[in-house]
């Protein structure tokens, strides 16, 4: 995994896994990988996977069944969704019309941009 240096690192390991829940790669009920495990995988320490863990499990992204590990919510990709859809259109988007505004590029050219993308995506 690479790293941003412009954003906490246990932040950027909840961005992965709220990621791998919308893509399906992680499911309702699914173990995930334990704090060591998944330190040792991308490298960092587990005390910072701690911190996303708990992070998640605030969230009720994931959940722990003592002695046996973290798992994904039944609902998470439901509340991740939510949550993603709300930061990209309260965080995200006013700063791609603020830009698009500097750079003089219409509603047109972006739903023109917008479909060639999409449709090769």
């Amino acid at each position: 995994m690479e790293f941003n240096e412009n954003k906490s690192i246990y932040l950027q390991i909840c961005d992965a896994i709220y990621e791998q829940i919308l893509s399906g790669r992680l499911g309702p009920d699914e173990r995930i990988l334990s704090v060591r495990e998944y330190g040792a995988e991308i490298g960092v320490n587990p005390n910072t996977v701690m911190r996303s863990y708990e992070k998640l499990t605030s969230e009720g992204i994931i959940y722990n069944r003592r002695g046996i590990g973290y798992f994904i919510s039944p609902d998470a990709r439901e509340k991740v969704l939510k949550a993603q859809k709300e930061q990209f259109l309260s965080e995200e988007l006013p700063l791609m019309i603020r830009k698009m505004k500097l750079l003089d590029i219409s509603e047109e050219s972006l739903i023109q941009a917008f479909r060639q993308n999409h449709a090769t995506a």
